[in-house]
């Protein structure tokens, strides 16, 4: 599942990611216009599409709008960076009454508690991350996090224990880390800086010294908010940064070796199916995974 962060949960990655049937949380910035848009001109992409919101003022007005121009799309996630407040479990609440037959995402958290009440509050699928992500600095700003493998494991737990599930949002690097957040219990996992700087990536593509990039930033840095926000309130600390990724090109490619990667787990641990790994995985804590011998000193591959 693609981020929706606006460098990642784009229309063109939505196009191109439905191909493989793999899903996208389309980032909340764009028009009612632009749905339509793509809508008429996607139809067999937009039943893998998520319409984004935050909590904010008018982001119920907005949401409906779309989804009102856009009745095809059956999927609502509800974001915010701290899924610990009443104000975030109330407008799941009315998110759920208003809109009585759509699938609503909602987060983040890391707690079984909290993703119990908000299952018990109407959502179906809740985001699971604090902190683990490539360009997230809320453990640094702020010192609240919760490791990424224990909170999956914990929170799959208690979503399925009422018949909810679990996205696992953040803090994978490669093929091998999608599968272990499959094998702890994750039934999706929600991938961003993984997803960045492809063709089909948002933002300009900017070169240098003969080389292209793509800009990449956190929902919660000043440059998100500058461009969203107009810039970061003065009782607030921004908790993203901004990064330039070499240019990937097509995200074809990746998509391909990433879904390679998990079929390859599968038939290493002997899961038939996908629903199958977590029941066939054993953890085991080490010091040193991977010989890094001949690897170059890059982020993420």
């Amino acid at each position: 599942m693609a981020a929706n962060m606006d460098t990642v949960g784009t229309f063109e990655m939505a196009r191109e990611l439905s191909r493989f049937k793999v899903f996208t949380a389309i980032h909340k910035h764009y028009s009612v216009d632009a749905w339509k848009e793509f809508a008429a001109q996607n139809k067999e992409s937009i039943k893998y599409v998520a319409a984004s919101s935050g909590i904010g003022e008018g982001d119920l007005s907005k949401l409906k709008y779309i989804l009102e121009a856009v009745p095809e799309v059956m999927y609502i996630c509800i974001d915010v960076a701290n899924g610990y407040s009443e104000h975030f479990v109330q407008f799941v609440r009315d998110a759920r009454k208003m809109f009585p037959s759509h699938t609503i995402l909602a987060g983040n958290v890391v707690t079984g508690e909290m993703v119990e009440e908000l299952i018990l509050s109407g959502a179906d699928v809740i985001k699971v991350g604090i902190g683990p992500g490539s360009v997230c600095t809320t453990r640094r700003k702020t010192g609240v996090g919760y490791p990424q493998l224990s909170a999956v494991i914990e929170c799959a737990d208690a979503a399925h224990g009422l018949g909810g599930h679990i996205i696992s949002d953040g803090g994978c690097t490669c093929p091998g880390d999608v599968a272990k957040a499959f094998g702890a219990g994750a039934d999706f996992v929600m991938l961003g800086g993984m997803f960045a700087g492809h063709t089909e990536s948002g933002g300009e593509v900017i070169e240098r010294n003969g080389k292209k990039f793509k800009l990449f930033y956190g929902m919660s840095s000043a440059m998100a908010m500058e461009k969203h926000a107009g810039g970061v309130a003065d009782y607030r600390a921004s908790e993203g940064k901004t990064v330039e990724i070499e240019y990937r090109g097509d995200v074809e490619k990746t998509i391909q070796d990433i879904l390679g990667g998990i079929r390859s787990t599968c038939t290493y641990v002997g899961a038939s199916k996908l629903k199958e790994l977590s029941r066939r995985t054993t953890f085991i804590r080490v010091t040193q995974q991977l010989n890094e011998v001949f690897t170059p000193n890059t982020t993420g591959n």
